[in-house]
Parts: C-alpha cells; sequence; structure tokens
C-alpha cells in the first residue's frame, strides 16, 4: 500500500510522540522533527508509511541509545488485557458462536495501538472490548470461516502487545496445533516481541517466530529466508492490525486481514467506514500464487 500525502502529518504526530517516549529533553524532539521534515522532501512515497516509521525509530534509537522505550507501556498492556481475560473468556463460554465472537474480540483488541489515535486505557480497551461484542464485523466474514476451517497451516501474524492477549482467544479457537505465530523482530512502538507472546502465555500453545524486521508492519523484502518461506507455504496467512495491512495488502500471496479502521485512510483504502472491525482479503487470487 502506497503511503499518501495523508499520512505524512500522521507520521510527524508518531515522531513527536515516538521522540518524547525516547527523551525528555526537546533538543532531541526538535532534533527529529527537523530530520522527518527533510526526509519528506524525498521520501518514496510508492513505498507504505511503515517504511518512515522504521526510518523514525531507528534513528530515535541511535540518537537516544535507548533499545525499547516502549517496554513499560508494554508490559502495563498486557498486564491490563490479562484483567481482561477471565470475562472475555466466561461470554465465549457462553457464546452459541464461539469462532466469532473470538474474531471480533481479536479485532477489538486492535485499539492497543500506540502508532495511531486511540484509549488505551482500562476504560477505553473495555469499552471496545464490549462494544465488539454484539457489533458487526464488515468484510468478507462469509469467505473467512470456510477459509479457516479448510487450512491445515495458519501463520498469525500478531500486531501489538496487549492486543497479542486477546489474540489468544482467537488462537485457542483455531486450534493451536495449526498455528505458527510470527511477531516483530526488534523492538518498535508498542508492537508485540516474543517477549509479549510469553507474557500472553502462547509459548505454551503454539511455536513462535520473528519476522526480523524492526518496521511497524511486515516487510517481506528484509524478511529472513526462513520467515518468507513460513509465509509463502503456509495454507492461511491471517494479518492483524493496520501496519500489517499497509505492508503486505499487496503482497505476492492471499493474506486474511483482521483489524480495526482507525484511520480515514486506511478506512478508504479498505473500501469501510472509519471505525469498522474489518475481516478483508488482498486481491491476489489463489491461482497466481
Amino acid at each position: 500500500m502506497k503511503t499518501s500525502l495523508d499520512c505524512i502529518p500522521c507520521l510527524f504526530r508518531q515522531a513527536l510522540d515516538s521522540a518524547r517516549m525516547f527523551s525528555r529533553d526537546p533538543a532531541v524532539h526538535e532534533a527529529i522533527l527537523r530530520e522527518v521534515l527533510d526526509w519528506c522532501t524525498g521520501m518514496d512515497m510508492s513505498k507504505p508509511a511503515p517504511v518512515m516509521g522504521q526510518r523514525i525509530h531507528r534513528r530515535l534509537r541511535r540518537i537516544t541509545g535507548a533499545r525499547d522505550p516502549y517496554r513499560k507501556a508494554k508490559a502495563a498492556q498486557n498486564r491490563l488485557a490479562l484483567r481482561l481475560l477471565p470475562e472475555l473468556r466466561s461470554a465465549l463460554a457462553s457464546s452459541e458462536d464461539r469462532l466469532g465472537l473470538a474474531i471480533r474480540v481479536a479485532i477489538a483488541g486492535n485499539i492497543i495501538d500506540m502508532g495511531a489515535a486511540g484509549d488505551v486505557s482500562l476504560p477505553g480497551v473495555r469499552k471496545s472490548l464490549m462494544q465488539a461484542l454484539g457489533g458487526e464485523v464488515t468484510g468478507d466474514c462469509a469467505a473467512f470461516r470456510p477459509a479457516l476451517k479448510k487450512a491445515r497451516s495458519i501463520l498469525y501474524l500478531a500486531d501489538n502487545a496487549g492486543e497479542i492477549v486477546f489474540d489468544r482467544l482467537l488462537i485457542e479457537e483455531l486450534g493451536p496445533s495449526r498455528v505458527t505465530l510470527a511477531v516483530r523482530g526488534s523492538a518498535v512502538l508498542n508492537d508485540a516481541l516474543r517477549a509479549d507472546a510469553r507474557a500472553a502465555g502462547l509459548h505454551r500453545l503454539v511455536r513462535i517466530v520473528d519476522n526480523g524486521s524492526d518496521a511497524p508492519g511486515t516487510l517481506l523484502a528484509e524478511a529472513p529466508p526462513a520467515f518468507k518461506s513460513l509465509f509463502m507455504k503456509a495454507d492461511l496467512v491471517l494479518a492483524k492490525g493496520q501496519g500489517n495491512y499497509e505492508t503486505l495488502s499487496e503482497a505476492p500471496r492471499p493474506v486474511w486481514f483482521l483489524f480495526k479502521a482507525k484511520c480515514p485512510v486506511i478506512a478508504e483504502r479498505a473500501g469501510v467506514r472509519l471505525g469498522a472491525q474489518v475481516v478483508a482479503r488482498s486481491k491476489v487470487r489463489s491461482a497466481d500464487r
């Protein structure tokens, strides 16, 4: 997915928010914003916006020496999600459509995103989840369920910390024995790493790999051969979040996406209303694989 002109103000906001996470020094904040201004003059708009996000965070790490300033925030988000897990399990236990509810909960968890505007407090996440329990899902839901049922192997691409706890509920419904979970290769924003998957207890259920990248998405050009092989050979790839949608919507194989449309640009691209809970499939046909 190409970078839109409307992505640029969002990248500036993200750069400033991130700079404030990395450092309290206003000189650092000004320095990174000036650099981002300079970069934007020559930015390759044919690439997805997470490529610029990756560049911003690499520069911040070099300037400040901080490897993962979001670590404490991610730990708090994991704890928050784990606090909500019992009531979600209770809702699933009494549901006549466990898979459908698990899909909605996994999508609703996508609100826990420090790269986009959203309420990541306990009341905010609880409100999003409660709305999701009775809310509609937009997209190709009718085809998604048969595709899930048919797949013998599923590569599940996680998105954010906290959210990954809610992914566990969906993975349990899918059947962990056929799922491989992929997280980011290095720290960026509050994106989930191996430590977050372990905090969610997923290491006891599924095989965990990483995508070898520090981008807030999945850049196949940077992925190690082993990850690319998994990506291409899995019967079904399920990718969470807007960053994965931006980087994989034109991937060389079909990909299913679950996300909450928090951005007007992505909502327009996906053909949904802003705020929608989305199940979407990339345009590549199986015959093109």
